[in-house]
């Protein structure tokens, strides 16, 4: 059995990494809020974004290269949002392993042929996929420690130019969508070609999908001006989907890891009294022995 100062050391220990633990939940809390914020507010705009396209692709053709599919899918960008700091649980991993499923299922040709390129978003997407020898052709670590829309608007213009030059034929954007604290959900969706037929009226009154709308200037101009916006606003609700999610995963780590903690110190301190009771009965029993001793 440990001695006392060794046991008294380790409670001292878990009581510190406690503290740490219950001071990083409430940073996450408080972070979490803020992203839960912005995040909400960008997914109605995102989302009325893909229904005015739709309803414009409805009127007529879409003429743009952002829509024209390649004869073939042998390129592929995958543009991946992980996070700069751990302390998340499977935040990361999870997502990185449902990635790499799906290349080495759905993309083992593309894979065996090199053809896959990838955009890590995030250090640790960085450091997962760098290390692991995949083609990463640009890499964003520290990207989190200042969110802006410029920044995710550069990274997708980039792609998309790429995409236009037939560099690559496809883009897929992989990142946790928030679902709740203690659940992400793990989305891979592929952002180009632009499908504008498949994004159509969600509303369940078909009077408002029957109204002919003029429009000033003509489709094709709006819509000119709207594919490239929808294509910044995915990869920008994408990031802020995967940083609330990042915060409400590392807010459920450490809320895990608070509680283990304190179980930990209780069954040290157990063990701290168990010990403490037995060198006290040891002593009494040494005591009691040298008296008898000195008595006969």
């Amino acid at each position: 059995m440990a001695n006392l100062r060794d046991i008294r050391n380790r409670i001292s220990s878990v009581n510190s990494t406690q503290q740490i633990t219950k001071a990083m939940k409430m940073v996450a809390a408080a972070k979490l809020r803020k992203a839960q914020e912005r995040m909400t507010k960008t997914r109605p705009y995102a989302a009325k974004i893909q229904d005015v396209v739709g309803r414009l692709a409805e009127s007529g053709s879409v003429e743009s290269p952002l829509v024209e599919k390649a004869e073939s899918n042998q390129n592929l960008l995958f543009i991946i949002v992980g996070s700069d700091r751990g302390l998340c649980g499977g935040f990361n991993n999870n997502l990185f392993k449902e990635v790499e499923k799906q290349l080495s299922k759905q993309y083992s040709t593309q894979l065996e042929a090199g053809t896959i390129s990838l955009i890590t978003i995030g250090k640790k997407a960085t450091t997962h996929f760098t290390k692991r020898k995949y083609n990463v052709v640009e890499s964003f670590p520290g990207f989190f420690d200042n969110i802006e829309y410029d920044s995710t608007s550069a990274i997708m213009e980039s792609a998309a130019g790429e995409f236009i030059n037939g560099t690559f034929d496809e883009v897929y954007i992989a990142f946790n969508e928030f679902k709740s604290v203690i659940a992400q959900n793990r989305k891979v969706d592929k952002v180009l070609p632009i499908d504008p037929a498949s994004f159509g009226s969600k509303s369940d009154d078909d009077s408002k999908t029957a109204i002919d709308y003029i429009y000033e200037p003509d489709s094709k101009a709006i819509l000119d001006k709207l594919l490239p916006l929808h294509l910044n606003i995915q990869l920008w609700r994408a990031v802020l989907e995967s940083n609330a999610a990042e915060q409400g995963a590392r807010m459920s780590a450490m809320d895990s890891a608070t509680e283990n903690a304190k179980e930990l110190e209780r069954d040290l301190k157990l063990e701290y009294n168990q010990a403490r009771q037995s060198a006290i009965t040891t002593e009494i029993s040494e005591i009691v022995s040298g008296a008898q001793a000195l008595s006969e």
